[in-house]
């Protein structure tokens, strides 16, 4: 009963709202009748509305469509951005093991031109000869190369060679920390102080030296043992350069003395006098050696001396040979340790055929007889530095 209730009551809302509808229309003075019953307008309205939420429901589906286009859209978006940023990644990385490869690099031609400046070495050695043996880890901090070597895990073999030339940079210094304590202890041996003397070599280096300033780009990447090590290596050079310059040779072949260093009787007058050298007897014209590498600074007459040569060795070293009956080098000349330079003879205040030799530090006369009776390892060790500069000067 209630369903028939509710179906009738629709009809007759129906029927209000649809009545049947006649409309007429006049044409050419035509009167015509058109009948729209209700079956055909609600007919036509259920046609409309089918209309209506089919287009909706097409709408619908077209939006739905295209929001789940975009989604796929922003889903490839996203994968491209993450393959993006792998490649980039995979990028920096090559990147930063080719700038790791090059640091170390740097850091061995580094090695190669200490050990060819201070060892004549031609840097034609392996490269596993060079930097030794692997550690399983070296002393010190960590460096800049560790750093980047630790953001690139891909790198670590870089790592471990970084370790290797760090560790035969550590055991470097110390063997050549133990040659120039060496050299230190055979200046001393002389009387000398080797600091002073190295001071002066670095000074008497540092006024011939010049040109632009080119910043070295992998000081950056370098450890605390390289720069040891380069002060190290200075050290010794100048420590085996100053002892070079001592005159411990003999300057002349002539196994006796005829006057030593000191107060002594005067030859000529009898009266007491200072002799601020050493005398060597001889046979006229007999060849004159220098004691010591050096550039002839004076060749000439000296009032008392008669012929001299002097030869200076740096560091406020001259050794003066006077008497001579001639000369065999120039002033400005480079002579070695054992070269002639000049022939003994007896010119100036002489009795007869003799080497009058001084040694001079600062212009002040000092005893000679150290240099010449040098222990014979000190004499070694003045062999092994002018063996290593020659080789070094040989190589360039």
């Amino acid at each position: 009963m209630g369903a028939a209730a509710l179906w009738a009551g629709m009809t007759a809302r129906c029927s209000k709202l649809c009545p049947d509808r006649e409309i007429f229309l006049r044409s050419g003075g035509q009167v015509k009748f058109i009948h729209i019953s209700r079956r055909a307008q609600l007919a036509a309205a259920g046609l409309l509305s089918s209309a209506l939420v089919g287009g909706i429901g097409f709408g619908l589906s077209v939006a739905a469509s295209s929001a789940e286009i975009e989604q796929e859209r922003a889903a490839l978006a996203a994968r491209d951005k993450a393959v993006s940023s792998s490649a980039s990644q995979v990028a920096r990385y090559r990147k930063s093991v080719d700038q790791l490869a090059q640091e170390l690099q740097e850091r061995q031609d580094f090695m190669d031109d200490l050990y060819r400046t201070h060892f004549g070495q031609d840097g034609t050695a392996p490269a596993g000869d060079v930097v030794g043996k692997a550690d399983g880890g070296t002393k010190g901090g960590t460096s800049k190369l560790d750093t980047k070597i630790s953001v690139a895990p891909e790198a670590a073999p870089l790592l471990r060679i970084d370790a290797r030339q760090r560790r035969f940079a550590a055991l470097l210094t110390g063997a050549v920390q133990k040659r120039a304590d060496k050299a230190a202890a055979a200046i001393r041996s002389f009387g000398l102080n080797p600091d002073s003397l190295a001071r002066s070599a670095a000074r008497a280096q540092n006024r011939a030296m010049g040109g632009p300033f080119v910043p070295w780009e992998g000081q950056d990447v370098l450890p605390g043992e390289f720069e040891k090590l380069a002060k190290a290596l200075s050290r010794m050079e100048f420590l085996e350069a100053s002892l070079l310059a001592i005159p411990s040779g003999k300057p002349t072949a002539t196994p006796m003395m005829s006057s030593s260093y000191g107060y002594r009787s005067d030859p000529f007058n009898g009266h007491a006098a200072f002799h601020a050298g050493l005398d060597f007897p001889g046979s006229m014209g007999q060849p004159i050696l220098a004691a010591a590498s050096g550039k002839v600074s004076f060749v000439g007459q000296r009032s008392g001396y008669g012929n001299v040569v002097e030869v200076t060795h740096g560091n406020g070293i001259l050794t003066r040979y006077a008497h001579l009956s001639g000369f065999s080098a120039r002033v400005g000349q480079q002579v070695a340790r054992g070269g002639a330079i000049a022939r003994m003879g007896s010119t100036g205040r002489s009795t007869g055929p003799h080497l009058h030799f001084e040694v001079r530090v600062n212009g002040n006369a000092i005893n000679p007889r150290r240099f010449l009776e040098a222990r014979k390892d000190v004499l070694q060790i003045q062999q092994i530095a002018t063996a290593r500069l020659a080789d070094v000067g040989d190589r360039g």
